[in-house]
């Protein structure tokens, strides 16, 4: 299944925050969760985390938790507009040790350069989870146009 992949982090090459992959259909629940971050930047404290709308958890239990809702997926494929937010996928696939979290093939795709732009399509911009659900629906609406 196609996942659409959205993550918030403490500026560009800083820590995750809030990572969500939102499926295509209907028949898989989403996954949203938010990570501590005990030193945000400035912009992060004003625009990302009061639109977390989740609790803030370690990322050791994030990872686990992102690593168990892909595996119950016999072909995961994640989508996103940006590419760290794969590279952010990636980290919470690893259990930072050197360990994979999930044992099956995970496949990512980065969209190209196109007009979507999550600020103005999003009900909620910042919110990783409203972000994906846009990524998702403009990448639907413009296959069947």
């Amino acid at each position: 299944m196609r996942y659409f992949l959205d993550a918030e982090f403490n500026g560009f090459g800083g820590g995750l925050i809030a990572i969500a992959a939102v499926p295509e259909g209907d028949e898989v629940a989403p996954f949203y969760e938010a990570v501590e971050c005990p030193e945000p930047n400035p912009w992060v404290t004003a625009n990302v985390l009061p639109v977390l709308h989740t609790k803030q958890r370690p990322l050791a239990e994030v990872a686990h938790m992102f690593s168990s809702y892909l595996a119950a997926d016999t072909d995961p494929v994640l989508i996103a507009d940006w590419p760290e937010d794969i590279g952010h996928a990636v980290a919470l696939l690893t259990n930072g040790r050197g360990g994979r979290l999930v044992g099956r093939a995970v496949r990512f795709e980065i969209l190209g350069t196109s007009d979507f732009a999550s600020e103005s399509r999003s009900e909620v911009p910042h919110n990783a989870y409203y972000d994906a659900v846009a990524l998702r629906d403009w990448v639907v609406s413009n296959e069947h146009c």
